[in-house]
């Protein structure tokens, strides 16, 4: 299917390009959620200059949580941003039965849009997985992205299975690409021809994504460095590229530790060491101990010692 016969992309509610953090889930000493913090903490990162707030996916353990608490996550950032910013979270369920439940829900609760995973555990072909993705956004009109993470999920949406997706439904309007090649965002560029917004999920790879022309960034070290976050993705996207490169140097000590797989330990570990929030996460994840710890320790003393002024109006 050519890019000719998709249709114009519908417009939507939510301004996709800049940066929208993948909001960890804070949890107080017994391991239930601190809806407090968590109000306090999308606020934060939205005065820093983010665009909005994605829950709910791998970095707001969303396996650990109940139907009901990650509803109620929900509900709480909704009220917390008050129309300010959107909130977007991730659907992701084994069953898509539950999927299309926890969307319909979400939506109900205020959520302004979507970002469509594939199921957890499950996964096998395109005919299935189209089914499942397509069952969660035919269940409600609000804007959808699709996340793209076959790394993390086995399931690889092509470019051109996005293609299919996006002229069989218009709510479909961004995706979320991170499969860390950053040739995707190219491809998807050239098939789709603006009918999609294109974000980078790989905190490692923004800047080179935003060259290949995506407009977006599903970020992970924001939640502890939002004022940096937002100035490399804007120095990134206006061209300063001599500023940005300086930044990113600077900082990909720290991207790099969203790209391993205790990436939610040692993302909310640099959260607790620059004193917003805490390094607790559910098992089965337990925080991180010995020399794994002390290394991740030296790593964040080391970039938090040098940490730069920011560029002005970056």
């Amino acid at each position: 299917m050519s890019a000719s016969t998709l249709e114009t992309r519908p417009a939507d509610a939510i301004d996709w390009r800049g940066v929208l953090p993948a909001i960890t889930t804070p949890f107080d000493g017994n391991l239930a959620i601190d809806h407090g913090f968590l109000a306090d903490h999308a606020r934060w990162m939205m005065d820093a200059g983010c665009n909005g707030v994605v829950p709910g996916g791998s970095l707001g353990e969303a396996a650990t949580l109940s139907f009901d608490e990650k509803l109620a996550v929900v509900r709480t950032l909704v009220r917390a941003l008050d129309g300010r910013a959107p909130v977007i979270p991730g659907v992701a369920a084994l069953a898509t039965a539950d999927a299309v439940r926890f969307a319909q829900a979400a939506a109900e609760a205020g959520a302004r849009g979507l970002m469509v995973l594939p199921p957890y555990v499950y996964s096998t072909d395109w005919r299935e997985m189209k089914a499942h993705v397509a069952a969660v956004l035919n269940a409600t009109p609000l804007p959808c992205m699709l996340y793209n993470n076959p790394v993390a999920y086995t399931t690889d949406f092509t470019p051109e299975q996005v293609v299919e997706l996006a002229a069989e439904h218009p709510n479909l309007v961004a995706i979320k690409e991170s499969s860390t090649d950053v040739r995707r965002v190219t491809a998807l560029r050239a098939l789709l021809a603006g009918r999609l917004e294109l974000l980078v999920g790989v905190d490692d790879a923004i800047v080179e994504g935003i060259a290949a022309s995506a407009v977006g960034w599903i970020a992970g070290l924001v939640n502890a460095l939002p004022a940096e976050s937002v100035a490399l993705f804007r120095l990134a996207r206006d061209g300063r590229a001599e500023e940005a490169s300086a930044l990113y140097r600077w900082f990909l000590p720290l991207l790099r530790l969203d790209t391993v797989p205790k990436f939610v330990q040692l993302i909310k570990l640099v959260q607790e060491r620059v004193g917003h929030g805490n390094a607790r996460v559910r098992p089965p994840r337990l925080e991180l101990a010995g020399s794994e710890r002390s290394e991740a320790e030296r790593v964040i003393a080391a970039a938090l010692a040098t940490r730069p002024a920011l560029p002005e109006a970056a």
